[in-house]
């Protein structure tokens, strides 16, 4: 099922790049990005979109799926991935350019609670003094559930299990996951209430006014988390390599940072 959604996505896609008589003159190019991205992204297209340039298409989605849309064809230009595995897993099919892969930015791992809920209320009074091996997530969580990424596939998911295998916290909790397609519906359920805690990016977090950080996972706990970009190898926009390029610029890096990503460790 999940490949015949990419394949349908990547039917859109088409469509998307077709629409235009010449699209290499009437748009930017078209871009799979992981959704944690979608405001820093976003403001990064506006930015290269005001010297002069056609705004780039973004797409965003969870990377599985946008790794399965490339894989199905889809006539992308860029694809952003959340984590190394998903872009090794494309470059092992001949999918992307060797030569463009690079690092763009990074991220941390961190603990979320609803914000106009109150800590006696949410239970996450119960990790103080902080995330720690051992800490008592599943008494935070009270009756309810952990919301985050599917741990299987989705990039933040596999870095919030790892972390918490770390920590000797998973077994508490491995049975009590509210399992989402991408980090940004975990974020949802806890801003709307539905989940008492999740883990996202710090950068979800801070896009997100109605969550509130309860602690931060320790940096050594899991893999870094790193966001590396390449160019799709079919791409023949002319374009796709100057926006490539400007997304590791240091005008691109600062809004980066600004929207809570850290700065890549190695590109």
């Amino acid at each position: 099922m999940m490949r015949a959604i990419a394949l349908l996505a990547a039917m859109v896609l088409t469509m998307l790049a077709t629409a235009c008589s010449n699209p290499n003159d009437a748009r930017g190019p078209l871009v799979l990005a992981a959704a944690s991205l979608h405001e820093a992204l976003n403001e990064v297209a506006d930015v290269w979109t005001a010297k002069g340039n056609p705004r780039p298409v973004l797409s965003f989605g969870g990377t599985p799926q946008l790794a399965r849309q490339i894989e199905a064809g889809a006539p992308a230009d860029l694809f952003i991935a959340a984590d190394m595995q998903w872009m090794d897993e494309v470059a092992r099919k001949r999918l992307i350019a060797p030569h463009t892969r690079a690092v763009i930015a990074g991220n941390a791992l961190v603990l979320i609670a609803t914000r106009n809920t109150s800590a006696q209320a949410s239970g996450d009074n119960a990790i103080a003094p902080g995330i720690e091996p051992g800490f008592p997530l599943a008494k935070a969580l009270g009756p309810g559930r952990l919301a985050m990424a599917d741990p299987d596939s989705v990039p933040a998911g596999r870095y919030a299990r790892q972390a918490l295998e770390t920590l000797a916290v998973w077994p508490s909790v491995a049975n009590r996951i509210t399992r989402t397609e991408n980090v940004r519906v975990a974020l949802a359920l806890v801003a709307r209430g539905e989940a008492p805690l999740g883990i996202v990016y710090a950068s979800d977090a801070k896009a997100e006014p109605d969550v509130r950080i309860v602690g931060r996972f320790p940096q050594q706990s899991h893999v870094p988390i790193r966001y590396p970009v390449a160019r799709i190898a079919s791409s023949q926009h002319r374009a796709a390599e100057d926006f490539r390029a400007f997304l590791l610029s240091d005008e691109a890096q600062a809004i980066f940072v600004r929207h809570g990503f850290s700065a890549p460790e190695a590109r």
